[in-house]
């Protein structure tokens, strides 16, 4: 067999981040699903939007934030219309282009659904990590998003008070 193969500490790291990767999304989800009423891609759209100015993105740019495919993204957002969440608009300065704005209802919805959910992080991730860890990790994920993401077009900019 030839290769570069993982080490056995690499392996072992592979393996439970992997792991990880797996099981988070899907306990995150579980636990909007039940209380809020939204699946997890919901609430990072929601998220995202919240925090931009306006509480508006055009699409391409909200696609980017959430890393999902337009087509997948455009599903989401006309559900989410749907329920008054959100809504869509022309772009004014490019009449082409697609605007996604929160709602005040939807901007109610994550403000209700926020606390569960920073519970459910802190209890999924942070109770169980020192804060020598958590500041390890963020180290760790950092390094990892400029290997995946050089440009940061995929990365939102961060606001250190929100979750």
């Amino acid at each position: 067999m030839e290769g570069n193969w993982l080490s056995p500490e690499e392996r072992a790291a592979w393996v439970r981040l992997i792991a990880v990767l797996e099981l988070l999304p899907g306990a995150l989800d579980s636990q909007l699903r039940r209380d809020a009423g939204l699946t997890h891609f919901d609430y990072g759209v929601l998220a995202m939007l919240s925090e931009a100015p306006d509480r508006t993105l055009r699409m391409t740019e909200l696609a980017g934030y959430t890393n999902a495919t337009l087509p997948r993204l455009s599903n989401v957002v006309k559900r989410l219309a749907d329920r008054g969440l959100i809504e869509r608009l022309t772009c004014p300065g490019d009449r082409r282009a697609t605007n996604v704005r929160l709602t005040e209802t939807g901007h109610e919805k994550m403000a209700a659904s926020a606390p569960g959910h920073v519970d459910a992080v802190r209890e999924y991730v942070f109770d169980s990590l020192s804060p020598d860890q958590v500041s390890q990790l963020a180290e760790i994920a950092g390094t990892m998003l400029e290997r995946l993401d050089p440009t940061g077009v995929k990365r939102p900019p961060i606001d250190p008070k929100v979750c």
